[in-house]
Order: structure tokens, then sequence, then C-alpha cells
């Protein structure tokens, strides 16, 4: 569809121009902010090993998330119809939830805030909740038009309500018992198909946001102690990430070419953030105030859009839906699945 090849465009374009954010946040940090000089973990020799492991061990773990659900139609109880499924879905929407929660947001709010700005404006106003807002707000603008441009264009009659009917025909159904003012199943059809995929690239977009981040901090880092940690925090974050990522491909029913090539786009971000990193590791400064004020913008984004794509998109439309709306246990297996992953999610916050 054209619409889709226009969002995945969007992605490029996007990560295109994050990438001349870099240039200007190769400066010196002002006077003043702590550099971290004195610590006794900064080792450039010692760093160095470490982040090729956290290139391996992220890569690794990425693909075996974003992979995963790709393949589980093949396994009876996880088939994307089945109740094993829907489990599985809740669980991974809790993580994107928890990711822009508990990671992006406070990471946003916290470089937004460092000492190493200046107080007007940055301390006077608060940046991360106000853009993470419009960007929720634009999110939510790109779902809705995009789904309506493609209804106008492709479906002669008039644009379907929420409930899947035109409002007179259904008031004419109702008074005349006449079955007119019903839409062709296939119309439903191919308007969700279009929303799985637009829920599908618009969440890769969100999460490729902060992982640049993540891979870029972490490759310029010469702290080894930090870095430890920070390996196996991330390979976490991104093996349920990709989970919950994986399961939006699957539904969005794209060619395979197109669903391994989301998966490893997914999975490589944030090492290639990291060689970014690396080779930028002895001019870039990450408590630089265009350092800070690039990735905090790019944080409160991500975040604003993974929590609307999470709440909005994935998690109250599962649970609006029939299938849950048909069996309260089923509902409460689903609601502890969700949180059990945002739980899961808040103790990895600690690390990374």
């Amino acid at each position: 569809m054209a619409t889709t090849k226009l969002v995945m465009k969007l992605v490029y374009i996007l990560l295109t121009l994050f990438t001349f954010t870099i240039s200007p946040a190769i400066s010196t940090a002002p006077e003043g902010c702590d550099s971290g000089a004195e610590n006794p973990c900064i080792d450039k020799a010692k760093a160095l090993p470490l982040k090729i492991v956290a290139i391996v061990a992220i890569l690794t773990t990425s693909l075996i998330g974003v992979m995963a659900p790709l393949f589980s139609r093949h396994i009876a109880c996880l088939r994307p119809d089945g109740h094993g499924f829907m489990i599985v879905k809740c669980f991974a929407s809790g993580i994107i939830l928890g990711t822009g929660f508990v990671h992006v947001l406070p990471d946003s709010f916290e470089m937004l805030s460092s000492e190493c700005l200046n107080d007007d404006p940055w301390h006077k106003f608060p940046f991360a909740g106000f853009v993470a807002m419009l960007s929720g707000l634009a999110t939510l603008a790109i779902d809705s038009i995009t789904t309506s441009l493609y209804t106008v264009k492709n479906v002669d009659e008039p644009v379907l309500d929420v409930y899947g009917y035109d409002q007179e025909k259904a008031i004419h159904t109702v008074g005349h018992n006449h079955s007119h003012g019903v839409v062709p199943e296939t119309t439903k059809d191919n308007t969700q198909l279009l929303r799985y995929r637009i829920i599908a690239m618009v969440l890769e977009l969100g999460i490729l946001f902060h992982s640049v981040v993540n891979g870029l901090s972490l490759g310029a880092t010469n702290d080894a102690c930090t870095i430890k940690g920070l390996i196996i925090a991330l390979c976490f974050h991104h093996l349920f990430e990709g989970i919950g990522l994986g399961g939006c491909i699957l539904q969005a029913d794209f060619k395979n070419v197109k669903k391994f090539l989301m998966a490893f786009f997914f999975a490589g971000t944030t090492p290639c953030g990291i060689f970014l990193g690396i080779a930028l590791s002895s001019i870039y400064r990450d408590n630089s105030p265009t350092a800070l004020i690039t990735t905090g913008l790019l944080n409160a984004c991500s975040a604003g859009m993974l929590i609307y794509m999470a709440l909005v998109d994935l998690l109250a439309t599962e649970f609006m839906g029939s299938m849950l709306q048909g069996s309260i246990k089923f509902q409460i297996k689903c609601f502890a699945a969700a949180l059990l992953s945002c739980a899961i999610m808040s103790v990895v916050a600690k690390w990374a």
C-alpha cells in the first residue's frame, strides 16, 4: 500500500535527520558540569571490549525477541487467533507501556533538567512532558488521518463510524429491518489490516528513536562499571521490547521481506548507535548542552508515541475487543500479563 510505504519512508527520513543533530553535540561541556574525570571506572582500554560484547549481545537478544512472534503461528497454542497469543500480546503491550513510562520519559526529564543547561528556559518549563504530550497527539493524528484517507480512497460507502456502520444507514436499517446498511466484511478486514500496519510502523519508529539514543550513550561512555550493568539490562529490555514489536509485525501481515527487514532494522539500531558512539567517544560529550537537549527531546517524543500506542492501539483495542469482552476471567489473565510485564520493566529500569 502507498500509505505504508510513505510511513516507512518517514521512518528513514527522521532517523537521517537525527544523525545531523549529533555533530553539534560534539562540544565541550560547560564548566561546573560533572565530567566524570575523577571516576576510577573510566578506562577506555577496558571499556572497548565491553562495548563489542554489548553489540553482539544486544543484537542477538533483539533478534530473538522480535523474531519469536513471527514464528509463533507454527505453534498451536500461540496462533494469532488463540487465547495464548492474546495473553502474550498483552504481556508485550505492557512492555511497551513500561518502556515509555519508566525508561524513556524519566530519562527525558533528567536530561532536560540537567544542571548543564541554562536555567532559562530549560528549568522553568516542563519541556519533556510537553513534547511527550504533543508526540502522543501527533501519533493520534497520524493514526486517524491515515486510516480516514485510506477508507475514503478505497471504499464507495461513506466513512465508517467506530461501530463499522454509517450512522444514517444504521438508523434506516433498524427502522425498516433492512440489511443494506452493513458494510462488507472485506472492507472491515482491509481497514483493520491497515490499522495493524500503521501500528507496527509507528511503534517501530518510537522504539528506534530511543534505541539510537541508548546505543550512542553506551558507545560514547568509557565507564567500564556502567557498561557492565547496561549490557545485561539492555539485553532484557530489547528482548521483551522485541516481543512486543514482533507481535505487531505479525498481525500487520506484511510480506516476508518487509517483516524481516523491520525485524533486522529494530535489532540493528542500538548496535549501530554503539558503533557511532565508539567512533565519537573521544570528542562526543553526553553532558554538553546540545547533546542533552537533542537526546532529551527525542526521548520525550519517543515516550509520547510509545505510551499512546501501548494504551490506545494495543491494550485498549484488545480489552474492548470481542475476545476479551466475552470473558471476565480471560480479561483478568490478560490484565495480569500486562501488569507483570510492566513490573519487569520497572525492575529493569534500576539499571537501564
